[in-house]
């Protein structure tokens, strides 16, 4: 059931419409000053059936999280307007030209078939779960029939949320794979509260500790336009080494050319670059680019702006990268360095419930190829230590880059050279990247697990390259073509691995949401809640006297994101658990304080394992 919000000058219009898009009765009308009352009333009369429809959330639950409010489910129109555009303006290509062996084809076409249930069984009738539907997850097979989709002419959702919630449900009911789509919706809407509602909580943030972590590293704070003291001490040490008085060490161009006349041969101010040369001043330069990099992405000026109040408040833009990966606009939220991690301090009485999901990326693939090889290798111990195992290689580090270089199509270096040898091994999961990387090259679309698409290259941009390879082409055109096609394959091989395991991630992340709401209701301040999302880790600030109980949660809602995706096929999901009062100690914590390693079974649940990064 759907529960259409909308605005009316000072009112706000109810409406109810039915899982198959039909309206129920009339309107409701509620005074905006009323709306969280209302609401309240409305959840705790029928939540486990409501999904409230917004036209955004980011506009319509912070005022309910203001009054204390937290809702079970969503439908974010205008984030699933942005997923249905892309699957629907994927065309049909006709059937799948992968031999029917090597695995599932991918879903660059209309013609793919789960060889299972994809979403295979149901979750336990008492799990607090937001995918209720879980068990519908099938892969349907009718052709793209085009439906037309009412959007205006910037692309936002009509003005209408009715009718827009309407056309939504008629697209995904003519796409191929419905039942993924509608999970992904449902998913990526759950992401939006987990949002706002991190947003609401913040992360615990100590000003005092990270200003003395500035102060250690930089020296004291500089006046408005200076150089911190140590970074001018740096500059120095480099201006001597390249005998420059003048070099700004904040300029790549200076740098560069004042390497370059030292008669050092380097292409770029890289960190790996430099890292391969030898001469005095590559230390301090690099220590001096660590510290700059700090005062300017995590400096006092950053302390100042985005901590208020003991709390971190960042702004998260869900979906925001085109693999369904989540991005920032404000704060660098995903990018916390190591220096300043030891600032998030939990509250007096309280404790950080820190979980990670090691070598994500890599196990996803085995799920989506079906690799019963690969999947074997991961079982109960690190995935990397298990393809040495095999033979396939001769140690971790090999391994580990093998495996980056099939997901991102290394084909020079130690990665290319050692992805053959991957290949012998698990010829189902490299095979499975290969089609991805071969439909990128020839400009077709490829598909996440559950339906949302890569982007294609314009008409224009495909025409360009027709022309490209005629007899009276420009000289050298035919040669820039071959390389943008080979940059899309990189892409889109790449892409449905990545997007499956943002997927993975958001059922995780509102597993976590929703047994915490069922288990611990209440405003957000009194109770455990999710406070910090980084693709694939999550931090959840809780009171001491539950830390336990929602290290239990954390590790039974990935499981579950594993049955929810990829059904009774045999993958495990390791995952590191850490209670903690400070996040810089999450990754040393000691069994005794609370660190357990799970591996998270999609088919059997959960079994003590070892794994690493």
């Amino acid at each position: 059931m759907y529960v259409v919000l909308s605005r009316s000058g000072r009112d706000v219009r109810a409406q109810s419409v039915d899982d198959g898009g039909r309206v129920i009765g009339e309107p409701q009308v509620i005074p905006a000053t009323r709306l969280p009352e209302w609401v309240d009333a409305q959840e705790a009369q029928r939540s486990s059936t409501l999904r409230w429809t917004w036209s955004d959330t980011r506009d319509w639950y912070p005022s309910l999280l203001g009054a204390g409010l937290r809702v079970r489910r969503a439908h974010d129109l205008r984030l699933s307007h942005r997923i249905l555009v892309g699957a629907q303006s994927r065309p049909s290509r006709g059937a799948s030209a992968a031999p029917a062996q090597e695995g599932p084809p991918l879903r660059s076409d209309a013609s793919w078939t789960a060889p299972e249930p994809v979403g295979g069984p149901p979750p336990p009738a008492d799990a607090a779960t937001l995918f209720d539907d879980a068990a519908l997850l099938a892969v349907t097979t009718e052709p793209d029939v085009g439906v037309p989709w009412p959007a205006t002419a910037d692309g936002s959702v009509p003005f209408d949320p009715v009718e827009a919630l309407q056309a939504q449900l008629r697209v995904i009911d003519a796409l191929p794979g419905a039942a993924g789509l509608r999970l992904l919706v449902a998913a990526e809407s759950a992401g939006a509260l987990a949002a706002a509602e991190m947003r609401a909580a913040g992360l615990p943030w100590r000003a005092d500790i990270h200003a003395a972590l500035l102060e250690a590293v930089l020296g004291p704070r500089p006046s408005m336009g200076a150089r911190p003291v140590e970074l001018e001490r740096l500059a120095g040490v480099l201006r001597h080494h390249l005998d420059d008085r003048a070099l700004n060490p904040d300029s790549p161009t200076e740098v560069l050319r004042a390497l370059r006349r030292a008669g050092l041969s380097v292409s770029s101010t890289s960190k790996w670059e430099l890292q391969r040369v030898e001469h005095p001043v590559i230390e301090p330069l690099l220590e001096y680019k660590r510290r700059a990099r700090l005062y300017a992405a995590n400096g006092w000026v950053w302390l100042d702006t985005w901590v208020r109040d003991g709390r971190f408040r960042p702004e998260y833009v869900v979906g925001g990268v085109v693999s369904g990966r989540w991005a920032g606009s404000g704060g660098g939220a995903l990018q916390l360095p190591k220096q300043i991690r030891s600032a998030v301090v939990a509250d007096p009485g309280w404790r950080l419930v820190v979980a990670d999901a090691a070598q994500l990326e890599p196990r996803v693939l085995a799920a989506l190829s079906r690799d019963h090889r690969m999947a074997d290798a991961g079982r109960g111990r690190d995935l990397y230590d298990g393809i040495v195992a095999t033979g396939a290689v001769e140690d971790r580090s090999q391994a580990k880059s093998a495996m980056l270089g099939a997901m991102y199509g290394a084909t020079q270096g130690r990665g290319g050279q050692l992805v053959p040898r991957l290949a012998r091994a698990f010829p189902l999961a490299i095979a499975y990247v290969e089609r991805a990387a071969r439909a990128g090259e020839r400009g077709e679309s490829v598909t996440s697990l559950l339906g949302r698409a890569s982007p294609q290259p314009s008409a224009a941009e495909i025409e360009a390259e027709r022309a490209a390879f005629a007899a009276d082409a420009v000289p050298g055109a035919e040669r820039a073509a071959r390389a943008r096609a080979r940059s899309r394959g990189r892409f889109t091989r790449n892409f449905v691995v990545q997007a499956t395991a943002a997927e993975w991630a958001l059922a995780w992340m509102a597993g976590v949401r929703t047994r915490l709401r069922e288990r611990f209701p209440g405003p957000l301040e009194h109770s455990p809640h999710l406070a910090y999302f980084l693709h694939d880790e999550l931090v959840v600030h809780a009171p001491a006297a539950s830390a336990d109980a929602v290290a239990d949660i954390v590790r039974e809602s990935a499981a579950e994101a594993g049955r929810i995706l990829f059904g009774t096929f045999p993958i495990t999901f390791p995952l590191s658990v850490a209670v903690v009062d400070d996040y810089s100690a999450a990754k040393d914590a000691p069994p005794s304080a609370g660190r357990g390693i799970t591996d998270t079974t999609a088919a059997s649940g959960p079994s003590t394992s070892i794994a690493r990064r």
